[in-house]
């Protein structure tokens, strides 16, 4: 007999979708630039001073192409933009424009917007624990034993 129950990762993972869905919709109601799920997460994970693509990559845990393209994409509809890195002649930085910061700003309005509506269906102090229990430090995986 097979289960049913949905293990962690993919229970994370449609939480995840369930806050970019509700951001991307509020956003193009809003008359926001459209952005895909992958730019908004880039969007997330940008340093405010800027961050190297390869960085992006990593925190985002897609290919370095992946970020590549996300970022380009940002940059031609004018929410990005690259810059020289001050630290290595060779490295850019990507950052947010002006346009960027105030989409920035906008998105985390929604996001607080969005957790407020799922504790209205499923508690305030469900979310403060699921907010608790993410945010504690769960080391490095663990290796084959």
């Amino acid at each position: 007999m097979q289960s049913t129950r949905r293990n962690l990762p993919q229970l994370l993972g449609e939480a995840r979708r369930w806050f970019e869905e509700g951001l991307l919709t509020a956003l193009e109601a809003a008359g926001a630039t459209p952005v895909s799920p992958t730019q908004a997460q880039l969007f997330a994970v940008l340093d405010d001073q800027g961050t190297t693509v390869s960085e992006l990559a990593r925190r985002m845990g897609v290919t370095r192409q992946t970020a590549h393209q996300a970022v380009h994409g940002l940059v031609a509809t004018g929410l990005l933009e690259q810059i020289p890195d001050p630290t290595s002649a060779r490295r850019r930085l990507i950052r947010r424009t002006e346009d960027g910061e105030r989409a920035h700003r906008q998105a985390g309005v929604i996001l607080e917007r969005l957790e407020a509506r799922l504790a209205e269906r499923i508690g305030r102090e469900t979310v403060e624990a699921l907010r608790a229990t993410l945010e504690t430090p769960w080391g490095r995986p663990p290796s084959p034993s």
